[in-house]
């Protein structure tokens, strides 16, 4: 364990403050959970009412122990905490974790009790796990510090799967036990499970960075409401990825509030679900939607190698089973890949002639019989041109399984690849006995085999930091901004000119004789549109008109513009009517940047143009993103392949783009007042041929 927090998860000496002999209530139970999972360090109640418990001498008080004590588990009524933990401080008792509710969670606490408790930390160097935790249970050391019943019996669970243990670190007490009594029926072994509380003090970053240093530890599952120490989080998670333990996330809960409230298209698009999805992704960490899933991804993860790529052979004795999972792989953005003419043959020559040796390859029952499954297996697995191997079979016969245990431990030792086993039958006890023994771990639905692929071939997948940085006087512009909420688009233009990212030839003109002379020095065609701060969305507004190709046209459109926007904001106030040269073709798509109140940040790319809303093609990352990972960000859009050149268009300057969004990045990394940067369209031209950025919001904070 890291030096940080061994003595709180693995102390040698406990006093239970509150002590109870009634295993009904919580301050019994923690004593009682304590002895029965075998603890084998100093015990102390404390409690004045009692000479004795449970055969155990009881304190009236900390400071009479006269000995090292180096955890605290408080379970009194909340008014009453303070003053123990001060006790406690006192004494040089070294951690403390407090059970009690009735802090920050409850609207009739004391005022600032919490805050109080957190000062105390801070004051004397005592650590101090919650309030309102449930606690924590160290499996390796048996340290039993909750009142929870997942761990009154310590020797439930189904058949080990691997040795590695799981640490879980919960913003819930209730559910963070909750995956480690699912995840043990499961067959995972687990070190510490610990339940956060209300973090006055450690927060699910610290113990997320003692997990990753820590040797009984190999893969941590996070139940996250909330990220309150961003910095220790993030360097947390890279430890963890360096060492190579991988890191499962469930994030619930957030507001809405900041997405309802943007300007732009984009920032209604990101909301917070897609900071924190963007953080997680660059860190390495996958997130999950529920506990069955969690553990399902964990399962496949610590008992296989990263995979390669993305591509999947399925072996299954069921056309249908095939079927289903093809489908599922594919939903969740795997390749069923093809196989090679050369792996088809050798197949067919051991499957009856109504099986199929493409992929989904099809053994049928008597293609299976006598090792036909792993003898398959073994031949994908010489494939380089599959990535992951998935065997869909039945192991609902309580008698005979299938797959021989020991033939395909073998096979799993022999090559680094990655295979998972889904059983369409309910798997029986046998079935499950078996495959744990050859350490492999039996997914149980379609959804959570195709997840858990998925993972795989996500897995170590670190996003870079930041690139080069802006020019000087860019940064100057961008933090030296004077205005509150929206700029016009000159003004955003401007801002964006200012540090080194590109825009089209534009005129500013407030009357209409002016029209002119803008217009020969932009160049026709033109795109016109109108400039106020209180129209965001000029399409809607009747405020933009493109291709307009004479003098003629021009003033026309000068007048119509002015008077839709008129009509569609009566308050606003015009500072005129942009003309800008109309852009050549190309793909559009849709940039921006939306500062997340938990998480920085989000820079968005997608699908662009005036219907970029109703697609909801979007991949984010949390700024800023280097080149090479803005252009992975392209590659995850599934309107990818218009940028390589879609039915006989040319492939579009995916590189410039890329060089874009990782130039907003950088710029709203140095200008943090920036709160919403939206580039919609962005117009993508031919390679070689850069980007346009047709219009731009921009959005300041207040100072």
């Amino acid at each position: 364990m890291s030096a940080s927090l061994t003595s709180l998860l693995a102390p040698e000496s406990i006093a239970i403050i509150g002590a109870s002999p009634e295993r009904t209530h919580i301050r019994g139970a923690l004593l009682h959970l304590l002895r029965a999972n075998g603890y084998a360090g100093r015990i102390y109640p404390i409690n004045p009412s009692y000479p004795e418990i449970d055969g155990l001498r009881c304190y009236p008080d900390v400071a009479a122990i006269g000995a090292p004590v180096d955890l605290a588990p408080v379970a009194i009524p909340a008014g009453a905490v303070l003053t123990a933990l001060e006790q406690c401080a006192a004494a040089g008792v070294r951690n403390a974790v407090v059970i009690s509710s009735g802090f920050a969670e409850d609207a009739a606490a004391a005022p600032d009790l919490q805050g109080r408790i957190a000062a105390l930390a801070r004051r004397t160097g005592m650590r101090i796990c919650g309030p309102n935790a449930e606690g924590f249970h160290n499996e390796p050391g048996r340290v039993t510090a909750t009142f929870s019943p997942a761990v009154e019996d310590p020797t439930v669970g189904g058949p080990p799967v691997s040795p590695r243990r799981i640490g879980v670190v919960a913003q819930s007490g209730g559910i963070g036990f909750a995956l480690y009594n699912r995840g043990r029926a499961l067959g995972l072994s687990f070190s510490s499970i610990v339940s956060t509380g209300n973090e006055a003090d450690l927060s699910a970053a610290d113990f997320l960075r003692h997990m990753a240093e820590d040797p009984e530890t190999g893969a941590v599952l996070l139940f996250i409401e909330s990220i309150r120490d961003l910095p220790t989080f993030r360097a947390a998670a890279r430890a963890a990825a360096r060492k190579a333990k991988p890191v499962v996330a469930i994030k619930v809960g957030g507001t809405e509030a900041g997405s309802a409230a943007a300007a732009s298209h984009t920032a209604s698009m990101t909301g917070w679900q897609a900071g924190y999805e963007a953080l997680f992704r660059q860190l390495g960490i996958v997130a999950a939607s529920d506990l069955d899933e969690a553990l399902s991804v964990m399962a496949a993860l610590i008992t296989n190698p990263p995979a390669r790529g993305d591509r999947v052979a399925i072996l299954t004795v069921s056309g249908g089973a095939g079927a289903l999972a093809t489908d599922s792989l594919g939903l969740a953005g795997l390749r069923v890949a093809p196989l090679s003419a050369a792996t088809q043959a050798q197949i067919r020559a051991f499957i009856p002639s109504y099986g199929t040796a493409r992929n989904p390859v099809d053994l049928t029952a008597q293609g299976a019989q006598g090792g036909g499954t792993l003898r398959a297996a073994n031949l994908l697995l010489e494939d380089d041109d599959i990535d992951i191997i998935v065997i869909v079979t039945s192991l609902a016969n309580p008698h005979r399984v299938p797959l021989d245990g020991t033939d395909l431990r073998a096979l799993v030792a022999a090559w680094r690849k990655p295979m998972l086993v889904h059983s369409y039958t309910l798997p029986s006890p046998l079935g499950l006995a078996t495959m744990a023994g050859a350490g492999v771990a039996v997914m149980r639905s379609m959804s959570f085999l195709a997840d858990a692929a998925r993972a795989l071939a996500r897995t170590g997948a670190v996003g870079a930091g930041p690139g080069e940085t802006l020019p000087s006087e860019g940064l100057r512009t961008a933090a030296l901004l004077d205005t509150v909420g929206p700029l016009t688009e000159p003004a955003a233009k401007a801002v964006l000119a200012a540090c080194g990212i590109a825009t089209a030839p534009s005129r500013l003109v407030r009357t209409e004789a002016e029209l002119d002379g803008a217009a020969e020095a932009v160049g026709y065609p033109l795109a016109v549109k109108v400039v106020s701060p209180g129209i965001t969305h000029k399409t809607e507004a009747g405020g933009a008109r493109l291709g307009v190709a004479g003098p003629d046209a021009l003033r026309e459109a000068y007048r119509g513009i002015l008077e839709a926007a008129a009509q569609y904001a009566p308050e606003a106030v015009i500072e005129g009517v942009l003309l800008e040269r109309m852009a050549p073709g190309g793909v559009e798509v849709i940039v921006s940047v939306v500062r997340d109140p938990a998480v920085g940040p989000v820079v968005t790319v997608g699908a662009g143009g005036t219907q970029a809303e109703i697609w909801r093609d979007t991949v984010h990352r949390i700024a800023p993103v280097d080149e090479a990972e803005a252009a992975a960000m392209l590659g995850d859009m599934r309107s990818a392949r218009l940028l390589a050149g879609f039915r006989g268009a040319p492939p579009a300057d995916a590189a410039a783009l890329a060089r874009l969004v990782a130039g907003l990045s950088r710029l709203a990394v140095a200008a943090p007042r920036i709160a919403e940067l939206g580039l919609n369209p962005v117009i993508v031209h031919p390679k070689g041929g850069g980007c346009t950025i047709a219009d731009a919001l921009l959005v300041v904070a207040p100072a």
